[in-house]
């Protein structure tokens, strides 16, 4: 029975009645308007009943295809979730962790040796990209999200809290114009995120020197970068001064590579934190269960301020 299962065009159905569009549903699944007419002109002939009414500008499901719609549903996600358990028997010794390059590059990989020592028979596959993955469909166990923790069917637990803060190379702390306190960045190149710069709610140069009651420093001034770990990286050669995340910078401050000038920080003003993110259906396999309980102890050991909870 199942061998002669439309599951391609059932696939096309569901993504077209969720979408209400023929277009919309090819960019989900990666095919052209016309592959997904016509796979949905094959599954209304087999089953000889019309899904949907095509108006002039409208798409709209017939009486027939509402009813059967959340069963559909509820039976894609009942694959979806066996899928995940075969996987997860036949790679029960690797873990795939999606995670931000510069999170990965200055706060995840410096910690792995420890995560070796705790769970030697576990190794870890990173896919360090800013992609926003799908857990149930991308293979991807775990991912660490910047957000604000609301993810419909995923568990998601506040991983740290970040300060935001100036830092810069030791040499810029000597010479003519050192920097001493918050008036002296006029002498000193700033360095920017720029995405930050695009966000009023995102902690930047403006909300910082705000802060910090100084006034006369144009605060759009300075390069831009697209990835904190590349902004820092121009930090730690004497290129400028950073406001940087702790999480970060942790590090690099440790070994001397940078400096904190000044003791005044600023928190994301829209709520944004870090998160362990997985699916609810697998968050208690051990394997996904012991990343998390790891990487939460090392927020919690680290100066990166640890999350209340999820």
């Amino acid at each position: 029975m199942f061998r002669n299962l439309p599951l391609n065009a059932l696939r096309a159905f569901e993504a077209a009645a969720r979408h209400l569009s023929f277009t919309k549903a090819a960019e989900e699944l990666g095919v052209t308007p016309a592959a997904v007419s016509h796979q949905i002109k094959g599954l209304e002939d087999t089953l000889g009943v019309a899904l949907f009414r095509r108006l002039t500008r409208a798409l709209v499901l017939t009486e027939a295809a509402q009813g059967a719609l959340p069963a559909l549903r509820d039976g894609f996600a009942m694959l979806t979730e066996a899928s995940d358990r075969l996987r997860a028997g036949a790679d029960s010794g690797v873990l795939t962790v999606s995670v931000g390059p510069s999170v990965a590059a200055k706060w995840l990989v410096p910690r792995l040796e420890r995560f070796h020592q705790t769970c030697p028979g576990l190794d870890l596959r990173l896919d360090a990209n800013d992609k926003l993955v799908d857990l149930n469909r991308d293979g991807v166990d775990v991912a660490l999200r910047y957000g604000k923790g609301q993810y419909p069917g995923l568990r998601a637990d506040c991983l740290f809290n970040e300060r935001f803060f100036p830092v810069c190379s030791p040499k810029l702390m000597e010479g003519e114009h050192s920097l001493r306190t918050p008036r002296d960045l006029r002498h000193h190149t700033l360095l920017h995120l720029d995405w930050r710069m695009e966000d009023p709610t995102a902690p930047n140069w403006r909300m910082w020197l705000l802060a910090a009651g100084v006034s006369g420093i144009d605060a759009n001034r300075g390069p831009r970068f697209n990835m904190e770990s590349v902004e820092v990286q121009a930090a730690i050669s004497g290129q400028g001064v950073a406001l940087a995340s702790n999480a970060l910078v942790q590090d690099d401050l440790a070994q001397g590579r940078l400096v904190k000038p000044f003791e005044l920080s600023v928190t994301d003003e829209g709520g944004f934190r870090y998160y362990v993110v997985s699916t609810e259906s697998r968050a208690e396999e051990p394997k996904i269960a012991a990343f998390r309980n790891w990487i939460m102890a090392e927020a919690a050991a680290s100066d990166a301020d640890p999350g209340a909870g999820s």
